[in-house]
């Protein structure tokens, strides 16, 4: 219980959960931006092994 109300108290425990959020919503942006080049990326090999399946 004394821990709970030390926590409270404390302001380095909002600072982390502050920096927790930043990290939560960098991680969010970042797996997006991948998984848009993800897609385009799965294209430009799927024309590419077409292309080479066409030519043999």
């Amino acid at each position: 219980m004394k821990f709970i109300k030390k926590l409270f108290r404390n302001e380095d425990g909002a600072t982390a959960i502050e920096y927790g959020l930043i990290a939560a919503l960098i991680a969010v942006a970042a797996i997006s931006a991948m998984q848009g080049l993800g897609d385009q990326l799965s294209a430009t090999f799927e024309t590419t092994s077409s292309t080479m399946a066409s030519t043999s």
